[in-house]
């Protein structure tokens, strides 16, 4: 590597990619909340995000939502795909899919059409698939609409 480049900062940036985990189905991140990090509020996004550290209060997408293994979210989900990995406290609908791994806690009530549950998972709560899923997921679309509505028409 020539000097310029590290003048500018090219090795750090590479550095802090590698660190950087990719979503779990592979795709590329849109936004990451690394461990050690938190967050308090209503998060709103599209594309993939991955949280690692500490969120409270709601998630609103279409999109896919990974929790990572050392995450602890509280906080009421509205999203297309949901990937579990850590520890959640809340009532999730997807419209589309919710996979839990192994390390997952899922202490919250959800809504679905597609359920993978690996075994190892810890689930307290309810699950609802087909037509109340459906409708569900009607609702958090609205829910969607209406939340990304009221924060961008400020």
């Amino acid at each position: 590597m020539t000097l310029s480049a590290r003048l500018f900062g090219e090795e750090e940036r590479s550095a802090r990619k590698e660190r950087v985990p990719a979503a779990a189905n592979g795709s590329n991140l849109n936004a990451f909340l690394g461990e050690g990090t938190s967050f308090k509020g209503t998060l709103t996004f599209e594309g993939t995000v991955r949280i690692d550290g500490r969120l409270e209060g709601e998630i609103f997408t279409k999109d896919t939502l990974v929790i990572g293994e050392g995450a602890q979210v509280s906080a009421a989900i509205h999203a297309g795909v949901v990937v579990i990995s850590g520890t959640v406290h809340g009532n999730i609908t997807a419209e589309r899919k919710i996979d839990i791994h192994a390390s997952g806690r899922l202490y919250g009530n959800i809504s679905t059409p597609s359920l993978i549950i690996e075994e190892g998972v810890v689930f307290e709560g309810t699950c609802t698939m087909g037509s109340g899923a459906e409708q569900s997921a009607e609702q958090a679309e609205k829910a969607h609409a209406d939340e990304r509505e009221r924060l961008f028409s400020r």
